[in-house]
């Protein structure tokens, strides 16, 4: 959806966050997450830390596996 947002921001970001019923704080949160990385939860670094392995094993399996066997 921000990528969406970001595509047509000249029509500006509330009326865009109504019609989609996002809250615009979210879009700027995230705006803001992605100029400061380092605010970003500590799950979202752990998930971008494991997922190089999870794309590994997925690859590894014909890319076939489903959530529940690349988690097992």
């Amino acid at each position: 959806m921000i990528a969406f947002i970001d595509a047509h921001r000249g029509l500006g970001i509330e009326p865009i966050c109504r019609e989609l019923k996002i809250a615009p704080s979210t879009y700027h949160l995230d705006k803001a997450r992605e100029a400061a990385p380092e605010t970003r939860p500590a799950r979202w670094h752990r998930d971008e830390a494991l997922s190089a392995t999870i794309e590994r094993v997925w690859r590894e399996n014909k890319s076939v596996y489903g959530a529940d066997k690349v988690w097992k």
